[in-house]
């Protein structure tokens, strides 16, 4: 459950990352539509499973970081 709940923070704050991106016209609307598509893509991909893994180990880490 807290992999589905972190896939999904990770989706708005990239979403939101990409709209200021492209809002302050940092990256236009063509090469975002590129981005989205080749992320979508990527989750297909057999590379998917892995990409996770490594998303959420980072994850863990900074959970685990202790001030």
């Amino acid at each position: 459950m807290i992999s589905v709940a972190l896939s999904l923070s990770v989706v708005l704050l990239l979403g939101i990352i990409l709209i200021v991106l492209i809002r302050g016209k940092s990256i236009k609307a063509g090469p975002a539509f590129v981005a989205i598509l080749f992320g979508f893509f990527l989750a297909s991909t057999g590379m998917a499973p892995s990409i996770n893994r490594f998303l959420n180990s980072i994850a863990d880490t900074i959970n685990h970081i202790t001030f």
